[in-house]
């Protein structure tokens, strides 16, 4: 069963990531129908030609998918005693195909799927050696290929599934392993750690996050992204009628301007501008389209907080007008990050 994409999401938002794949696809002429259910974490769209529905639905276009995966098939009513034997059949139904790269055991990030952690994981000690002899995964990690994931649902129900690692997040539920830092201001560092982690590639990171570079960050107080910019070595404007930690200011490396981050403008075109400001969606990406068409900044990360309905659409909205109102080519990718809460964040660049 190949005709289903098998997409992990922020557990309450199945109805935006199932309204997104729906649109998106029907878009791209794959009309499909979406199986979801909230809280699950979880969503399922069928098509009716899997390889054609994969590659008209690229993860790097996705917003509220953390991860994709094709679905290979959907193993319910398991016997607990054994569970790899109908496991290795429904590989071998499939046909030759060559070995798996790497196995991913994965279970929802969600109340009711938390406690089949440990269960996925004993059972993955098990399942390893055994795929490796019948030739399914090979003998050792191989991160070029596609990757297997076991995905428990309950202890009855596995679904099967794959992913390519040039199509899909480097994580095991699309959410990186990251730690909160004892120095900084707040938690919502962890989003632009994150966002600089998910949002760009590996050339990018390297060739625009480097030292001395000069930035901006609107409505900073108290400080977690302006600590984030300077420890990757950046010199700092930090924008915010509030205040920020004293620390910050000591380093040498932040100005502290006492001003609305929506009126404020820098007197010369900055490397970088990120915003994390709780205000309407459609404003911020008014102002952020501003920065983009007067040239005030040659890359932005900044937040969209969406409101409590129709957010997909909030999204789609948001996102067209913002690229509109630019009026100069630009390359937008947006996800819901696993830091985010009620909001999704955006990377801009010049094309």
């Amino acid at each position: 069963m190949t005709d289903a994409l098998f997409c992990w999401c922020r557990a309450g938002f199945e109805p935006e990531l199932a309204a997104e794949l729906t649109e998106r696809a029907a878009l791209a002429g794959q009309p499909g129908y979406a199986r979801a259910e909230r809280g699950a974490g979880f969503v399922e769209f069928i098509g009716e030609d899997g390889a054609a529905l994969t590659r008209a639905l690229p993860f790097e276009r996705l917003v509220f998918a953390r991860q994709k995966l094709v679905r290979l098939a959907d193993l319910r009513g398991l016997d607990p005693t054994d569970r790899i034997t109908p496991l290795l059949d429904a590989l071998e139904a499939l046909g030759p195909t060559a070995p798996f790269g790497d196995l991913w055991l994965e279970h929802p990030d969600s109340d009711t799927g938390k406690p089949l952690a440990g269960l996925a994981r004993s059972f993955g000690n098990a399942l390893r050696p055994a795929l490796r002899k019948a030739g399914r995964l090979t003998a050792q990690d191989d991160p070029r290929r596609p990757r297997l994931h076991v995905i428990f649902l309950s202890g009855h129900h596995i679904v099967l599934a794959t992913s390519d690692p040039d199509d899909s997040s480097p994580w095991p539920l699309g959410i990186p392993r990251l730690r909160m830092h004892p120095d900084a201001p707040s938690r919502s560092a962890l989003k632009l750690e994150e966002a600089l982690l998910t949002l760009l590639d590996d050339d990018e990171r390297e060739r625009l996050v480097r030292d001395n570079m000069q930035a901006a960050d609107l409505g900073a107080a108290p400080g977690g992204w302006t600590w984030v910019l300077m420890r990757h070595g950046m010199k700092v404007t930090a924008v915010d009628n509030g205040p920020l930690r004293q620390a910050l200011l000591d380093s040498g490396r932040v100005d502290h301007l006492r001003e609305d981050g929506f009126q404020w403008q820098p007197r010369r075109r900055l490397d970088w501008m990120v915003c994390d400001m709780v205000e309407q969606p459609r404003r911020v990406a008014d102002r952020m389209a501003t920065w983009f068409r007067e040239d005030w900044c040659r890359h932005a990360i900044f937040n969209l907080k969406l409101p409590m309905k129709k957010r997909w659409e909030e999204t789609r909205i948001c996102l067209e007008a913002f690229e509109h109102q630019a009026h100069r080519p630009l390359v937008v990718r947006a996800r819901q990050l696993y830091h985010d809460r009620e909001e999704i964040t955006v990377f801009a660049r010049p094309r």
